[in-house]
This record gives C-alpha cells, structure tokens and sequence, in this order.
C-alpha cells in the first residue's frame, strides 16, 4: 500500500540522470478494509483533479469504486498519483445530486426528468421564438469529457447558432490558448512532459508547480535529486516549495510580471544570448522586440517588481546559458492585467534561443483543469472547433459542410463571446437562458456579489447541470443531475496533448444522467436538425461521438484522426496529433521551425497586446509570416488597482495541494477536507507585527467590492502581499468577494492575482490558522503540528 500521501504529498525519491528514463513508481490507495483480493476489476482512466491528467486504474467491488491505482506504463505519471488522485474520487459517493430541481414558490424543489427538461425546452422555446438564438448561453466546466464538449459545441454553433459559448476555462487557461495563438498561430502545446526528463534549466513562471501538479513536481524533484540536477528559476511572491529548491526566486509583487519578463528579454538580447540563424530563419518581428524592451533593464524592473537587479540578471544567464531549456506558465501570469504579453514573452524567451522542438527544450503554458484542452479545442469554449479562424470564410464553410447546415448559421459575424462578456448579457437581460454545466461560477468568478445578483435576477432562467448541489445550483430555475467521471465512458486531453480514454467504472447515482445524454436529450426536444431534416447532433453514444470529433479535427493542428478507443485502452495516453503517418502519436510540436501561422492555418490573426484590437485579415497577409513564428511585446502598465492609503496591501488568490476548486468533491474526501478544512489568509510576518496579528487571529480582509473574515497564518509571502485561497464559497470567507471585474486585453482572463486589499484584527485565534504547514502556507514559526488535523 501507498504510505499516507497527505503528510508526504510527493512521495518517495526515484533519481534519475539526464535522458534516462523517469523511473515507476506505482501508487495505490484501498479503502479501509478491502484487499486486492477483494476488488472486482480495475478499470482503466485518468486523474480527473488536476491539469496533470495522471494514467489510473479503478478498484470496483460490488458496483461501487474502492480505490485507485497508478499504472506504470502511462507517459504522464509512470504509476505515480499524487493526494487529490488517491482520495478525491471519495468525493463521488457522498451528497449527491440524483433527481432534478425545479424552483416554485422560490424554492428549489425535487421533481422528474419529464417535468425538468419540459420547463427547459419551454423556456428555450419561447425565447427562441421571440428574441432569437443570442438570447441563449452556455458555460461549461473545464472537466467535461470531448464527446461532451463536442457535443455541445455542435447543438449551440450548429444547431441554435449562439456566439455566447464558453467555459470555466476562461478563468483559467485562456491566456495559454491566446500566446500560443498571437506567436504560433495557433493554440496547441509545443512541448512534452517528457523535456524534463532531460533537460539542464527550468523556469516556472507564475506556477506553483509543487501543489497545482503534485505529479509533475515530482517528476522535477527526481530531476532536481539526480547527479546532474537542472538550475531552477522560480517567479513567485510566494516562498512555495518550489522556490525552496530554486537556484534563483525572483519573488516579484504580484501584477509586475510583464516588468520582469521585459528585463529578461532586454538582458538575452543585451549579452548576445540568442541563436540568430533560428531568430532569423523561423521569426519575424525581432526589430520591434529589440526596440520595446531596449530601456527594460534590470535596474528599471528591480524598482516596479521589488527584487535585486543582480537576480534578474542571474535568471536571464540561466536561460541565456542553458543548453536545454523548459518553462512553465501558468495562473500567476494568467490571471493579471497583462496575462497574454507576459506570456507570449515566455515564448518569445525560446525562440531568441532555438529552445523548441527538441528533447529538453520546450514551453509547456499551463492549463488549470484536467480537459481544459478539451474545451478549447472542440469549439464549446470562445472558439470554433479544431483550432478554425471565426475571420476565415474557407474554415467556417469547411465546418458547415461536416455538419450539413448553411455557413450562416455557424456565428461567425464577430469573435465569440467570452465569459466575461455572457454574464453582462445576462445581467442586462439580453441573454435570457443560461445553462451552466459543471462548474460554479457563484465561488469561482470575480466580484461574486454581482454574481450571485447575476444569477438570482428573473431577467435570465439559469439551468444548471452538476453532480452535486452547488452556491449555483441554489440559484438556478432548473437543476439537472449529472454524472461525473468514472460513472461515463469518454476522453480527457491534458496539458501536454495526452488524450486518455476513462471507462465506465460504475453506475451513475438515482437518476443522474451524462452530460452528453442530458445535452442531446435537450438538442432531440428541441427538433434540431440539418438541411436534410436529420437530427443534430447526429450520434449517441460516446463512440460515435468521439469518431464525429474524428472527423472535425482530421487536417487541423489538434488531429485526432488515427486514434482509437482501443489504442488508448492498450497504451494508456497518446499525444496528439494521432494521423495515419503518426498512429503513436506525437511528442513535440514545431520539430522544424515551422508554425501554423500561414493563413490558412493560423487560429486567429492576432490581436494588439496592450488594447485587444483585432489584427485585420490585411495586415496579418501583409507580415508574409510563411509559417515563422511571432515575436511580440508591448511596455509594462501598472494594474488595474494598486495599493493606496486606505488599502494598502496586494491581494493574490491561488490554491492548496490538498483542495479542488470549490471543493465541491473534495472536501467529501476525509483524508483532504481534514488536511485543509476551511479558509485562512496569509499575512507576511512584517505586515503582521505592523498590524498586532498572530497566528490564527481572526482578521477582516477589505477590498472595494466586499470582504471575508477567516483567521490568519503567517507565512514566507513577501511583505505587501495577502494570499488567501480560492476554495471556500461561503460569502464570509470566499476569496472572490474581494475580487475585481477586470480582464487581460486578450485573452478576456479575469484578474484573480491582484486587488488592493486592507487587512484588520478582528479577533484572537483560538489556534493555530487551519492551513496545511508542509506546503506553501507553511507559517514562519513552527507549529505543534506538520499538517493540520
């Protein structure tokens, strides 16, 4: 058996050196009382708890899952689970949603499915009739299956012919998509999860690596134990166990990132650190780079982002020198004012050096969920599916004759909408039926009092479809039960490109139903069809959805088109694209220097960094990019709100290892929910001492929209700053009161990681804060205990 990985998150040490392969390691939880005898069969899938997308198998006894365990042979874990991987599934057998909701009286009352999907298709044809299909949204999750996704995508752009289709993911992976799309044309990961396996540097920009991937960490950690262990940069105002191994912490004021990344660029070109023939054969736009980052020196950033200029300086010869470098981005760049530029900085850092398209050389911009990807790639998000241009007439006539209905109904007159904007239509009632699917946005959005007035207002019927009762659910007109994971046959797609196949492990509660069945039910009602009457979607099961998918992606970036459900059954996870000359899959992309920024490649023509315009048609043709990637930037802004008299402290939100968004499966696992059992901000032990707090008082956390009261650990964060994590949605405590509506330029991701916030004694604690003491909140003096009990 496993040993507890809650007290040691990572697990054992396997080291290995340089290009040799990661080691197995084989991880398994069983509940209490069950031996491997016991178990009926394993059932194979993938992780569903973080962005990682680890290879597992589940235990069944008598109908119902008991455990799980790693398998050896995936390319994304080689056995190994990590805490939410091991426990969280426990979270699928309590409190669950299994009859639908309908409000009367204005309560929410338990009915059938007749009377629910009837008041659904009522309420969605009366608007149809009457104001069209803009009256209609649809905001998903970020943890669907791509039947799903796909299948959703279809009944909106196909069907309805809605713009307004997004996901949770806009909260956290749209920056990934849009710097991918503004310097290779298009979305898709270039590197491998294997380029750490052999690489000499990391860089981790913004991402706590060690508690939003525990598995990942723990590949680097038997890189970083090995005899020849990579140089380690990490970007963080958090002392996180990460920057705890790192060669240089650049522990940056949150919201400074583009300052920093600027100065990095400015040093490389500064000292010659830079493959010329590669700049020059496969890049445009190095001139305009130069010139905007000339004045970018480490000197001018020390002062706006609060560190030493002689770091900055070590960090660029780090990546200057290093002869195999991998970067990671994720949320601490994503969810800031200037979240696509920063990012695409991080691109343009590989291609001054040729740092793509080899083992040990790569960038892998994070996602924040397990099918982010998903989402992004089958057109359920802001986007049409494969990766097409909504400005390119050829790619959306291509998908009008996949789905056999008239190019004017695909909505493509503008970009699609984006999360942002589907909440103000529905605030202003122009957007009159919403379905949410699996997310709850009522925790997870900014500035949730307009939210939840959002949501609760009759100008918009909300539906929401989930497995459990959520904040949201609590305010929608129709609640519908759906399965989750293992209770459904279909494919998750991780950061990397790894595509898994999870298998129906067990029967879904009561009468919780897929969310493709509850989808193409709704779609069926509706009488959907194409120009020769046939009904859309036109499939059912996941198989055939999964081979329609197929067929929508075959010839674009992220093609799908050789893979099987049996393939991914034998082999666990294949990256795509999966075509007839790569059946095994691929591991890397842009092995040549050649980008889909062709014109009848490229997913968008890219936009202007500092405003959002739209690049035309005209002048993306003008640039004759040939397929070379682009190399962009723009000057640093201040945020949107900065500290001031009388909120004179920097407020950043993020995660705990030990959580899963808005816990609402989580916190159902014991072993979890004990090891992080309810909110706690954290407070440098400078602004501590200034404020009279110790550990564990209880402090009010003010911002300009709301504020939360929870008790206070006082950690290694730099002084200016608050952290306080995301998960806890009850309107006291939840970190998205604080919050501000304000958005990247770009990539429309919201600002979670910078708020001007006062912070107050209110109380004396009666203990220690209730915040996990061997990650990043360990406090600064030693507790009693190592992990809250």
């Amino acid at each position: 058996m496993t040993a507890d990985r809650i007290a040691d998150i990572w697990g054992p040490r396997t080291p290995h050196t340089s290009g040799s392969p990661w080691p197995e390691r084989v991880d398994q939880f069983l509940v209490e009382g069950v031996s491997e005898d016991d178990v009926d069969k394993w059932v194979r899938g993938a992780c569903l708890l973080c962005s990682n997308g680890c290879g597992l198998e589940v235990a069944v006894r008598d109908g119902k899952m008991v455990g799980m365990r790693g398998r050896a042979e995936d390319r994304v874990n080689h056995g190994r689970l990590g805490p939410k991987g091991l426990y969280g599934w426990q979270g699928e057998q309590h409190d669950r949603l299994t009859a639908p909701l309908i409000r009367k009286d204005g309560k929410l009352r338990e009915t059938d499915w007749e009377t629910a999907m009837a008041a659904v298709v009522e309420e969605s044809e009366a608007l149809l009739e009457s104001k069209g299909p803009l009256s209609h949204a649809f905001y998903t999750s970020g943890q669907l299956m791509i039947e799903e996704y796909y299948t959703l995508a279809v009944i909106g752009k196909a069907g309805l012919g809605t713009p307004h289709m997004d996901g949770n993911t806009r909260l956290c992976t749209a920056t990934a998509a849009a710097a991918f799309e503004e310097t290779f044309g298009s979305d898709g990961q270039p590197g491998s999860y294997r380029d750490i396996d052999s690489c000499d540097v990391v860089f981790l920009f913004g991402h706590n690596v060690a508690e939003t991937q525990s598995v990942l960490w723990a590949r680097m950690l038997d890189r970083l134990d090995a005899a020849d262990p990579p140089r380690l940069v990490c970007v963080d105002p958090r002392r996180t166990k990460v920057a705890e191994r790192a060669t240089v912490h650049l522990p940056i004021r949150n919201g400074t990132n583009l300052a920093l990344m600027n100065a990095l660029v400015h040093e490389l070109i500064a000292h010659g650190w830079i493959d010329r023939s590669y700049v020059h054969a496969h890049t445009v736009g190095f001139d305009e780079l130069r010139k905007v980052t000339e004045d970018a020196t480490p000197e001018w950033a020390a002062e706006i982002c609060g560190v030493p200029a002689e770091d900055i300086r070590k960090a660029a010869e780090i990546f200057g020198t290093g002869q195999r470098v991998v970067s990671t981005c994720s949320m601490g760049f994503y969810q800031s004012h200037q979240a696509t530029a920063s990012s695409c900085q991080v691109n343009n850092l590989h291609l001054l050096r040729g740092m793509l398209g080899r083992p040990g050389a790569g960038i892998l911009q994070m996602n924040g969920q397990p099918s982010a990807e998903n989402n992004r790639e089958s057109g359920c998000g802001a986007a049409l599916p494969g990766f097409r241009n909504w400005d390119n007439p050829d790619h959306v006539r291509e998908l009008a004759e996949l789905w056999n209905v008239d190019p004017l109904v695909i909505p493509h007159w503008s970009p699609p909408t984006d999360a942002n904007a589907i909440f103000r239509y529905a605030e202003e009632g122009s957007v009159g039926f919403l379905w949410i699917a699996g997310t709850n946005p009522a925790v997870s959005m900014p500035d949730l009092a307009r939210i939840r007035r959002i949501l609760s207002g009759d100008q918009c019927f909300v539906v929401v479809s989930d497995g459990y009762r959520t904040e949201t659910t609590e305010l929608a007109d129709v609640v519908l039960p759906a399965a989750l994971w293992a209770e459904k046959t279909g494919t998750y797609t991780n950061v990397d490109r790894t595509v898994h196949l999870q298998e129906q492990a067990v029967d879904p509660p009561g009468q919780a139903r897929g969310d493709q069945a509850i989808f193409t039910e709704y779609a069926r009602r509706l009488g959907l069809s194409d120009k020769d009457g046939q009904p859309i979607p036109a499939w059912e099961s996941a198989e055939d959805a999964f081979e329609a998918w197929k067929a929508a992606s075959k010839g674009r970036p992220c093609d799908y088109s050789a893979l099987t459900y049996q393939q991914l059954h034998d082999v666990g996870g294949v990256q795509w694209p999966c075509t007839s000359t790569a059946r095994e899959g691929t591991e890397r992309l842009y092995t040549d220097g050649t980008f889909k920024t062709g014109i009848d490649d490229c997913e968008s023509f890219g936009h202007d960094l500092s405003t959002g315009a739209p690049v035309s048609e005209t002048a993306y043709r003008a640039r004759r990019l040939d397929g070379r990637a682009i190399l962009k930037t723009v000057p640093y802004e201040h945020p949107f709100e900065e500290p001031d008299e009388d909120y004179p402290l920097r407020l950043t939100t993020g995660r705990t290892v030990y959580q899963w968004h808005t816990r609402t499966k989580t916190r159902r696992s014991r072993q979890l929910n004990d090891a992080a059992p309810s909110m706690w901000v954290e407070l440098a032990e400078a602004d501590a001492l200034r404020l009279g707090v110790g550990e564990g008082d209880i402090v009010r956390v003010t911002s300009r929209r709301g504020s939360i009261e929870a008790p206070a650990r006082i950690s290694h964060i730099r002084e200016g700053v608050v952290f306080a994590p995301w998960h806890y949605g009850d309107t006291t405590t939840a970190a998205n009161e604080l919050t501000l509506t304000g958005w990247d330029p770009v990539s429309a991701q919201p600002e979670f990681k910078v708020a001007a916030v006062a912070v107050t004694r209110i109380a004396a604690g009666d203990g220690p804060a209730p915040a996990p003491a061997n990650t990043a909140s360990a406090p600064v003096h030693p507790l009693a205990e190592t992990v809250r009990d």
